[in-house]
């Protein structure tokens, strides 16, 4: 059956949403597009011209200047082979840059009509809201933080009995649970609260903070002394889960208050427990109202079965058991998922991604719905480049307009529809009907709860999916380390669409990593597991062919081949130093009498002024930009380098990828006064703050020591060897941060004196192999 609207006389009958192309100075990009392309194009011939020249030849056509250097080192077999890792490399960076237009080529902006839904659709007929929320463990996950989010969903501006709220505790912790029973009675007083006022945002700890921040503290003379008691209930809930949490357990008297801990035995642990599934609130209970006789929604906590030597697949196989606890008891046709730190920032959230999914034209083909990822810590000038501006605001909305609907599926901040969540394929001739009490193809138990939860437990035993499609055909996708991208291909390929939605106020917040060896680990799991992918049978280009268009698929490929540019981005920041060291030039003369540098020069100098010209259109300052670059090239060297190197050992069954959870919470206050003040946060000798390290001091010798063999060479600045003098050069502005922590700095979060010592040892040892050997 077709969506309907009312035949109400006035009401609008338009569409509930609206697709606009275009970006602006589209067309100017487009042109300066062509030409970087032309420009690359021109450094390939210049490196071929070389290889050919040297194979045909013996020496490479470089110019009078270059032919009066000596040429016994040159005609090596190193020279020969840097030659031909040159021309490699710069292949690969000109591929990708050809792959990062795909998702730049073509801007769309979805634009929803909330107003036009609600003026359509009276609230009995909206369609019930499954909320999903994912923990893992409570030391690295508050309660406290976890339940802030979980009020913050209760308190959408939606019919409070369509709405339902799944907690997974993938940790079993009964300390989680506890707190998810005092959010249930602190809701009876925060959801009217927000409602009366009109709060946002609606997580309570948030709220509060950003009042203090502000200085709006004269909330009893404004009229709302309610906020005074407000804010003492939360300060009080808040205090009672954090001495539970400091103790690391309940007391006997509060395990007597509910049924549910009565689950917990004493040799349950986090890796070997039976299924718990309790409903906290059962929303369809008319006596479950608030302190203004309002319904509740329902409250439901998830533990699922685990079992020593039994996968349990990580937080896909979290939600895939949410997915089947839930479809017994509510069996929303709409899911949103959120990870726990993600609270609501934007109560209307659901109505603005409703419009897509009810729209009557193009709304049956719409999958999910995906929300930016946004985050409420981020620095003024963005110092781990974190807030993924430019990725919100343009690659996002260029990845919906890659293949009319493509967009990634981020795992958080995402609505599902049902359906196709569960494997179903899109097919024009099933329409299904959301529309509540119009013949929903989602009907909701009438079981007790008592007989739901039973019934739940069994869908949520780790035997279950057992001999089914669970987590290949239907659900997240198993294996591999980002199952949310691999499960938006699965998705796309079975014929559905999906749209990017980057609403004015952003929808939902969460915590950014704030130091530089989370966002690097953080940014590793994701590097790995993008490129298992894109080795497994869910590559874009194989999976999708005939699927999806090549334009999605080279726009999936984009961020699916984030481990292989560490490959080319390392080379580029060893060998042009070490044979600026070596008085060997590598690129092309700058002189009039050498036009090909030009090529060199537009290529590298549009695409930078374009990426910060790009930065500010977006909103970031100048300083945030150079600090993106600096990230940039940290995660290029490190993480993704270290992901490669797993994802082949992984290959090769020499070792397992494994899921790390990335804490929420800052370590210490030291830390985060440095994080305020951007003061970059290293304080470990980890292989990858080494690798970093080593990297930098290797660029400064190498650019110090090669400074001086050019001016005894009898070169200036402006010379064959201008482009390594660059390179060089703006590697060790970049690592300004990292020499400041090896040799100024003398705090907490400073680089430890092993790391000094092995970083000047191994990076000395390297310009001595390439000065004499």
């Amino acid at each position: 059956m077709g969506l309907r609207a009312e035949d109400a006389g006035g009401v609008d009958q338009g569409p509930l949403f609206k697709t606009r192309s275009g970006r602006r100075g589209g067309a100017a990009y487009k042109v300066v597009a062509a030409t970087i392309f032309l420009s690359i194009c021109g450094v390939w011939a210049y490196r071929l011209s070389q290889l050919l020249s040297l194979l045909f030849s013996g020496e490479p056509r470089v110019g009078d200047d270059q032919m009066m250097m000596t040429t016994t080192r040159r005609k090596g077999s190193c020279y020969g082979l840097s030659l031909v890792g040159m021309f490699l490399v710069e292949v690969v960076f000109g591929l990708f840059w050809v792959l990062s237009q795909s998702i730049r080529w073509n801007i769309v902006h979805q634009l929803p009509f909330k107003d036009k839904l609600s003026l359509r659709y009276k609230d009995k007929q909206l369609p019930r809201v499954d909320i999903f929320v994912c923990t893992a463990d409570p030391e690295r996950e508050p309660p406290s933080m976890v339940i802030s989010t979980v009020l913050s969903l209760m308190s959408f501006n939606y019919p409070p009995e369509k709405l339902s709220l799944y907690l997974s505790d993938d940790g079993c912790s009964e300390l989680t649970f506890y707190a998810l029973l005092e959010a249930s009675d602190f809701a009876k007083q925060w959801i009217p609260f927000c409602k009366k006022f009109n709060i946002e945002p609606r997580s309570p700890e948030a709220y509060f903070a950003r009042e203090r921040g502000s200085g709006s503290v004269q909330h009893a003379a404004n009229g709302w002394p309610e906020r005074t008691a407000i804010e003492g209930l939360y300060r009080e809930m808040k205090h009672r889960i954090d001495e539970a949490v400091k103790m690391g357990g309940i007391s006997e008297e509060m395990k007597g208050k509910h049924k549910g801990f009565s689950e917990w035995h004493p040799k349950a642990t986090k890796w070997d427990h039976q299924s718990i599934v309790q409903m906290i609130i059962d929303g369809r209970d008319e006596q479950s109202v608030d302190v203004e006789g309002c319904r509740l929604p329902t409250l439901v906590y998830m533990a699922r079965e685990k079992r020593p030597g039994r996968p349990h697949n990580f937080k896909a196989g979290s939600m895939n058991a949410m997915i089947r606890v839930s479809s017994m008891i509510s069996n929303a046709p709409v899911i949103l998922n959120l990870d726990c730190d993600m609270y609501s920032n934007d109560s209307d959230a659901v109505q603005e991604a409703l419009c897509f999914f009810m729209d009557e034209r193009r709304g049956h083909q719409v999958a999910f719905v995906q929300f930016p990822q946004n985050f409420d810590n981020i620095t003024p000038n963005d110092l781990y480049y974190n807030s993924c501006t430019i990725v919100n605001k343009v690659e996002m909305k260029g990845m919906d307009g890659a293949g009319d609907g493509t967009q990634l599926y981020c795992g958080t901040g995402c609505f599902h529809r049902r359906e196709s969540l569960c494997g179903r394929k899109y097919s024009e001739d099933h329409r299904p009907n959301l529309v509540e009490g119009e013949g929903t193809d989602f009907e909701r138990s009438e079981r007790s709860a008592v007989e739901l939860e039973e019934a739940a437990k069994v869908v949520a035993d780790c035997s279950y999916e057992q001999g089914t499609l669970w987590g290949y055909e239907m659900g997240l996708v198993y294996g591999c380390l980002v199952e949310d991208i691999a499960t938006g291909i699965a998705i796309h390929c079975r014929g559905w669409k999906s749209v990017c939605y980057n609403s004015e106020r952003r929808a939902f917040l969460g915590m950014a990593p704030d130091t530089l060896e989370m966002c690097l680990v953080q940014f590793k799991r994701w590097s790995e597991g993008m490129f298992q992918i894109f080795t497994s049978r869910y590559c874009p280009f194989t999976r999708g062919r005939g699927n999806i268009s090549f334009l999605a698929q080279m726009a999936y490929s984009y961020y699916l081949l984030w481990a292989i540019l560490s490959l080319p981005t390392l080379f580029y920041v060893v060998v042009p130093p070490l044979f600026l060291l070596r008085g060997v030039p590598l690129f092309p003369e700058v002189s009039f009498a050498n036009p090909w540098f030009l090529f060199f020069l537009y290529a590298v100098g549009a695409r930078t002024l374009y990426s910060m010209v790009e930065a500010v259109q977006c909103g970031l300052t100048l300083r945030a930009w150079w600090n993106a670059q600096r990230m940039l090239l940290l995660r290029r060297t490190s993480a993704f380098l270290f992901a490669l190197v797993d994802t082949g050992l992984a290959q090769l069954g020499l070792s397992e990828s494994g899921f790390v959870l990335t804490p929420k919470t800052v370590t210490t206050s030291e830390v985060q006064a440095r994080y305020k003040r951007e003061v970059m946060e290293f304080g470990s000798s980890s292989a990858m703050f080494t690798h970093v390290a080593v990297l930098a001091v290797l660029n400064l010798f190498c650019l110090v020591g090669g400074a001086f063999r050019v001016i005894g060479l009898g070169y200036g600045l402006l010379g064959p060897f201008t482009g390594q003098l660059l390179v060089a050069g703006t590697v060790v502005l970049i690592n300004l941060p990292v020499y400041e922590a090896l040799v100024i700095r003398s705090d907490h979060g400073s680089l430890p004196i092993t790391v000094v010592f092995r970083s000047v040892v191994l990076a000395s040892l390297a310009c001595l192999v390439a000065v004499y050997f």
